[in-house]
């Protein structure tokens, strides 16, 4: 289970602001193991913010996050038992796709066996094989946003967080990935974090709404 405990988080001020840069957020929720929360809310009122508190890139100012039972807190974002679909796919435009997916297995993309199989799968999943040699630039958007989906994928974490992941994508591919995460969920066990201001993209993981 991942547990958000009463957790309270603000962006402090500069040094030339009197204010903090951003409301107050507070969350407190519970996702079981298996299933997905969808966190819900206009733009900028703190979905992606929540999402770094959980993955570790910010530290809650109150409460605290628990997985499995065992605090976060203290824990490096690459020790945590997650992987993180940004909301722009932060890609490395220099290298391959295949060597995309690679470096998120090992950064020095020195692969065994069993992770070279891994990124493999994860290519067919995106049915993105054919495209395993081509760098980002030359890709699409929803082609991008694909590669950056097979990274956290190959990764095989047992807690998947996703910023906005459908973005750039047609219905039909929409559709597609969504009910590929799903499918994924259920065969792994995966529990997801998913933010959106798409209630169908919420719909399609089954996701309980967590308004913010």
């Amino acid at each position: 289970m991942l547990e958000v405990s009463n957790i309270r988080f603000c962006h402090p001020a500069s040094a030339s602001q009197k204010s903090p840069t951003s409301p107050e957020i507070r969350a407190n929720f519970r996702v079981a193991q298996g299933r997905s929360a969808a966190l819900m809310g206009a733009s900028g009122v703190g979905k992606s913010t929540l999402l770094n508190l959980i993955a570790g890139f910010l530290t809650p100012q109150h409460g605290e996050i628990f997985f499995g039972g065992k605090s976060l807190a203290g824990i490096k974002p690459a020790a945590r038992p997650l992987t993180y679909l940004f909301q722009s796919d932060n890609l490395f435009p220099h290298l391959t796709v295949r060597q995309n997916l690679a470096i998120g297995l090992h950064p020095g993309m020195r692969l065994s066996a069993e992770q070279h199989a891994a990124v493999d799968q994860a290519l067919a999943w995106v049915s993105l094989q054919s495209f395993a040699s081509r760098k980002p630039p030359t890709l699409s958007g929803g082609q991008q946003q694909r590669v950056a989906l097979a990274r956290c994928l190959a990764r095989n974490r047992p807690l998947l967080l996703l910023d906005e992941p459908f973005g750039g994508l047609d219905e039909k591919l929409r559709g597609e990935l969504g009910a590929l995460i799903a499918a994924l969920q259920a065969d792994r066990g995966m529990t997801i974090v998913l933010a959106t201001h798409q209630l169908r993209d919420a719909e399609m993981l089954g996701a309980e709404v967590v308004e913010i």
